[in-house]
């Protein structure tokens, strides 16, 4: 039978993890601030995107909102690899 070699974890390598935790949940928050702006410009702020000619504001709303989702769920990612 094959011999049990335990895992060595040092010093370093434990503050490497929490380190890249804490990184990817400052990512996490970066990613529902962004999200929580483009709601925020789609329910309150409504009325104004009628009084435009272009759907430059609408559209940068939705790019707000889908920007925010994709780096909110590459955050929940990254803290659940570490």
């Amino acid at each position: 039978m094959g011999e049990f070699n335990e895992k060595k974890t040092t010093c370093g390598t434990v503050c490497l993890k929490y380190l890249l935790f804490t990184y990817n949940c400052c990512f996490w928050l970066a990613g529902l601030a962004v999200m929580a702006v483009g709601i925020w410009t789609l329910a309150l702020k409504s009325d104004y995107i009628s009084l435009l000619a272009s759907g430059t504001y609408l559209a940068t709303a939705y790019i707000l909102v889908v920007a925010g989702t994709v780096v909110m769920v590459t955050g929940v990612l990254g803290c659940c690899a570490t």
